[in-house]
């Protein structure tokens, strides 16, 4: 099996059974923030692009490029899609005129064509965009386990899939804490310090865990071309920064004792063997001096290559003004309306200042979460703050832009502060603005509370939330002729026997209602209706 390093988390895979690409990123990704590091802008596209499969890992930008995708890639390849609980990926996908899938099973082998594959999907709502992957191969003579930046919990499924010839991982970071925060300098050095050091003990963990022959570290640092950002580039090995590299990586590595792990640049190829052989064709020596000893000038000579292309990126952004809290309470509004769970996790404000770019007044937008209402800011105590420029916020809400994670606050291009500690709620809100989302995280953390909620509906106890994305079945359950089906997405189950007829690997918890359930206020409370209005 031959594989190349087509840049980032990015790989070209070459087996008897066919060519996997995964993870192609050639784009600059959040508002052009994000560049791949080193160039891969010399990578040929048809070359990658005429692959016979396509892996996209998740929907974060530097993992999935659409302009490239839509220009390059063949769209009679064949999708290894994972098993996400929202169905984003496919979509998405599907909209840039994709057309074969393979519906893998999370963390099941499933044979394609000579190939063995596994995809071990993580999908609490802090994984990813809803959803994170890696994904295993078995071409009959030698596996690798490609986990790019994904961070599996479940010990067995990849273990079980047979000794791995290599083992590619993530260990820099890809996060904009704590540099956007208003922290004091020494607090900043701090948490960039123990950022740094956790992201490569926690690459090291999951080595020891794999145990792969050969180590291959990649999906990461991106490099920041833009002036505004410049300065996040590693450039002096600084130990508060969180986008250590690769040679630093692999010297903490050979700290520890692990001689296994290889350079793994842009364009290097690796052939593995099923004896365990591993040959290492990497770029010339003085392009690797280049990255490594002159950064500086390595970044500014990349960066003329890319700049007009981020110039292109900013400047198709909205220059007017509309009206932002109007759009917002039409459209964010009603899923705050729903999201108890957050609410209640959030337990406060957030204050989103909307600066002007020119020369008019900033706007300060009230998201209040007890309340549950989005309005002008009128002096009310806030527990976070985030500041933005107006046409990025304008592009957001515009687009109806579901993750704000995946497109404003991985570009670093903000300002926040907080009291208090880390709350994942505020993140984990702003990547789930539509009903989907929204409904599947309300329904993950309802279950993950240990607080076990019933509703009633024609004689029968069911669990209150749809075993396949969680949707409240009391505003989406419908009921004909025995068959409960959740409107949301239209999956049908057999009250009777709770199985699903929409598919054979998800079950609904039925029973018969007992005598009495229902019969007083307390009961209806413990077990609410799906009421005569919503039943056929």
């Amino acid at each position: 099996m031959r594989i190349t390093s087509i840049g980032h988390a990015g790989l070209l895979l070459e087996t008897a059974a066919g060519r996997i690409v995964c993870d192609p990123w050639f784009t600059p990704a959040y508002f052009g923030s994000w560049v791949p590091f080193p160039d891969n802008t010399g990578i040929d596209p048809q070359w990658v692009g005429s692959a016979d499969y396509l892996y996209v890992s998740h929907l974060h930008r530097d993992h999935f490029d659409p302009d490239w995708l839509a220009r390059h890639m063949s769209k009679d390849a064949t999708v290894l899609l994972p098993d996400f609980p929202v169905p984003d990926l496919r979509d998405a996908l599907e909209d840039l005129g994709f057309k074969r899938f393979v519906q893998t099973r999370n963390n099941q082998v499933v044979e394609v064509d000579g190939l063995r594959v596994l995809i071990n999907a993580l999908v609490s709502p802090t994984d990813g965009p809803i959803g994170d992957s890696g994904l295993a191969v078995d071409d009959g003579n030698v596996r690798i386990y490609n986990q790019n930046d994904s961070r599996p919990v479940e010990a067995g499924p990849i273990e079980e899939f047979g000794a791995l010839h290599a083992h590619f991982l993530q260990y820099s970071g890809a996060i904009w804490y704590p540099m956007v925060y208003d922290f004091p300098d020494r607090m900043k050095e701090t948490v960039g310090k123990r950022k740094r050091r956790n992201g490569m003990a926690r690459a090291l963990k999951y080595m020891d865990q794999y145990h792969a022959a050969h180590v291959f570290p990649f999906a990461g640092p991106p490099c920041f071309l833009d002036d505004d950002l410049f300065h996040l580039n590693d450039f002096e090995r600084d130990e508060a920064n969180v986008f250590p590299d690769q040679f630093v990586f692999l010297e903490y590595l050979a700290e520890q004792g692990r001689e296994n792990a290889h350079l793994f640049l842009t364009g290097t190829t690796v052939e593995l063997s099923g004896d365990g052989s591993c040959v290492v064709e990497q770029i010339p020596e003085r392009e690797v001096a280049r990255i490594r000893d002159d950064r500086r000038a390595y970044l500014l000579s990349y960066k003329q290559k890319v700049q007009p292309v981020i110039d292109g990126i900013k400047a198709a952004l909205p220059a007017d003004r509309s009206d932002l809290v109007g759009q917002l309470k039409e459209w964010v509004e009603p899923l705050i309306a729903t999201a108890d769970q957050t609410c209640a996790g959030l337990n406060g404000r957030i204050l989103l200042e909307v600066a002007a770019v020119d020369g008019g007044a900033d706007e300060l937008i009230l998201f209040d979460f007890l309340d549950r209402r989005i309005d002008l800011y009128a002096d009310e105590e806030v527990r976070y703050r985030f500041r933005v420029a107006r046409p990025l916020i304008e592009q957001l809400v515009r687009h109806r832009e579901q993750d704000w994670v995946n497109e404003l606050f991985l570009s670093c291009r903000f300002e926040a502060s907080r009291k208090g500690p880390y709350n994942e709620y505020v993140y984990t809100f702003f990547k789930c603005l539509s009903v989907e989302r929204m409904t599947y995280v309300e329904g993950y953390y309802a279950e993950s509370s240990g607080v076990e909620d019933y509703a009633r509906v024609d004689g029968y106890v069911v669990q209150r939330h749809c075993p396949h994305l969680k949707a409240d079945l009391v505003r989406f359950g419908t009921v004909r002729d025995g068959v409960l089906t959740c409107q949301l997405h239209g999956w049908e189950f057999e009250l009777a026997t709770g199985r699903c007829l929409t598919s054979d690997d998800r079950k609904l918890l039925s029973r018969p209602c007992r005598s009495g359930e229902g019969a007083d206020a307390a009961q209806d409370a413990a077990f609410p209706e799906i009421t005569a209005a919503t039943v056929d």
